[in-house]
């Protein structure tokens, strides 16, 4: 694995590097890219979770009429909780909630989640230095998920460990929805090939526990939830074009 890393990363900046001058004609290629992105929440989701970060890879192609088809896969991780209560009914006499030596137990909660779309879209050449950069507007489908997700650090609470933490992790999951409008840039010549812009996502989700054991007598709720997120993405990534022919000349 050691070896693997750094190849891949030779062979992409090679085919980077070798890419044909795209300054005087749209071309179709292949694009792969990795992202940063910031959500923002509102919804159901807000009432859980507050801003969260993102981080994804992408595999798209793009038409020589510059229509982008693709697949994007998002890691969602954040620390803005906004449950409350959660653990209070694990509290002792002494206001603490202990570890199975009796020590003062250390309980860190994060959001965690993840999502899988396809995305359908165009590139319009507006204020571009060639006909494959511009306007960026996509839109598309997909699956979410996400929870809460609990640690002990090195303590052992009996309460929230193994399957007792599916209790309080607020599995949630549904369809997605996303839209996004930004720029992107496919330089002449060059690795230097980004994105940037805004989008919002929609999740339709529903609860997938059927009990919280912090409201035990309270029956978990089975509506569709509205969970959404809004904020900015930007990225980098690598057209893969084919070689121009080589042009011989005979005397």
């Amino acid at each position: 694995m050691k070896y693997y890393f750094p190849l891949l990363f030779l062979l992409l900046f090679h085919y980077s590097f070798a890419q044909r001058n795209v300054k005087d004609s749209s071309i179709a290629t292949p694009l792969i890219g990795v992202h940063y992105g910031g959500n923002w929440t509102e919804g159901d989701l807000a009432e859980r979770y507050g801003f969260a970060s993102h981080l994804g890879i992408s595999a798209n192609y793009k038409t020589a009429k510059n229509w982008c088809f693709g697949l994007e896969s998002n890691f969602l991780f954040g620390d803005k909780i906004r449950l409350s209560g959660l653990f209070d009914h694990l509290i002792d006499a002494a206001g603490n909630i202990t570890d199975i030596n009796g020590d003062i137990g250390r309980i860190l909660a994060y959001e965690r989640g993840f999502n899988v779309n396809a995305s359908f879209g165009k590139i319009f050449p507006v204020l571009s230095p060639n006909r494959n950069s511009g306007i960026l507007i996509h839109a598309g489908i997909g699956y979410t998920l996400h929870k809460l997700r609990i640690e002990t650090t090195d303590q052992v609470i009996p309460q929230l460990e193994l399957d007792y933490r599916k209790g309080y992790d607020r599995l949630t999951s549904g369809i997605n929805f996303h839209q996004f409008i930004g720029y992107s840039f496919l330089r002449n010549s060059g690795a230097l090939n980004f994105y940037a812009g805004f989008y919002i996502q929609e999740g339709l989700t529903k609860n997938r526990r059927t009990i919280f054991f912090d409201t035990p007598t309270i029956p978990v709720s089975t509506k569709q939830m509205i969970d959404i997120q809004y904020g900015f993405r930007i990225g980098w990534y690598i057209p893969f074009y084919k070689r121009k022919p080589k042009e011989f000349y005979y005397n």
